[in-house]
């Protein structure tokens, strides 16, 4: 997985969120009654359970906003080999319970105060990886094209962390938000027949214009995609005569009406050129049966919104370490 290093502005102002929301006006209290809150020791970052390490890359810029408020330094190091128990891992590595994966130092109070907000960061982003890393597992021993793709059901002001965390548990990121992407959902064409659904649908993409072709990203006004939902095979045929769309999400349905549709675009000559997603009650048990459809993308809102936390603790030494 490759780290990414440079974070929004939006995620830089979260972290100093999660800051203010601890420290308040008064600061620890708790670690101001250390004798010797300045004495310089390390800390191991360990897992308690096994799963895929997600956050590590952005524990430097966590430390440094903390450093910064606290007048400290909090460094962050690799988990030297001085025994079984420590190794160096990246972010979208698997982790195993009891192994170390990255080492702190700093002053002892300074470690303490900023424990909790760094745990939050990597258990809240390692559990969204490691959810995702189960679903293309899962997906993939039947059908090894297929992507799992995200939503925007993100916790609000997450949205960088929460899409980076999928892609380092092997999904693949959907919009980052409404701006970048064209959906036309069920509720853009609320009311609207089987019969006219084609037009209602060319209709609304028309209004694009030219400089607003498919498959380029923005600038410009381009969308990264054009994509349209549908909730029957009727829908779906029509769609398949409506010229600019690159992927029909094919929300709620059986694996045996998605294997329909994929039948129906192979017969249509679409296949490279259409996508098929699949979307809506996706779970670890049926995420299999809906691969084996053969769509091209499975849409996973649980990833984000149903992740549970991996639990990973701080492990304080004495001494420099």
């Amino acid at each position: 997985m490759s780290e990414q290093s440079v974070w929004s502005a939006a995620t830089l102002a979260l972290i100093e969120a999660a800051i203010d929301e601890d420290l308040g006006t008064a600061g620890d209290v708790s670690s101001a009654l250390l004798d010797e809150p300045d004495a310089e020791c390390t800390g191991l970052l360990v897992s308690r359970a096994p799963g895929v390490l997600c956050g590590r890359v952005l524990l430097p810029a966590v430390c440094a906003a903390f450093g910064r408020r606290l007048d400290a330094e909090l460094v962050v190091e690799p988990a030297r080999r001085v025994d079984d128990r420590l190794a160096d891992f990246s972010d979208g590595d698997a982790i195993r319970p009891g192994v170390a994966f990255c080492r702190l130092r700093g002053p002892r109070a300074g470690l303490l105060t900023a424990e909790r907000t760094l745990l939050n960061f990597l258990t809240r982003m390692s559990g969204v990886a490691t959810l995702t890393r189960q679903f293309v597992e899962a997906a993939r021993a039947v059908s090894p094209a297929v992507q799992i793709v995200d939503t925007r059901k993100t916790i609000p002001g997450w949205r960088e962390l929460d899409k980076y965390a999928v892609r380092c548990g092997g999904g693949v990121n959907h919009r980052m938000g409404l701006y970048d992407a064209v959906l036309i959902k069920d509720n853009h064409l609320a009311g609207v027949t089987d019969e006219r659904f084609a037009a209602a649908a060319f209709e609304l993409l028309n209004r694009l214009g030219p400089a607003a072709a498919p498959g380029a990203r923005r600038p410009g006004g381009k969308p990264a995609f054009v994509e349209v939902e549908v909730d029957t095979l009727g829908q779906f045929r029509a769609v398949l005569d409506v010229v600019g769309v690159d992927v029909v999400l094919l929300d709620n349905m059986s694996p045996e009406t998605l294997r329909a549709a994929v039948e129906l675009r192979e017969r249509r000559g679409l296949r490279g050129r259409l996508l098929l997603e699949a979307s809506g009650g996706v779970t670890l048990e049926n995420v299999a049966a809906i691969a084996a459809s053969g769509v091209d993308r499975i849409a996973v809102g649980a990833l984000t919104h149903s992740a549970a936390g991996l639990d990973i603790g701080l492990d304080l030494e004495s001494g420099a370490g």
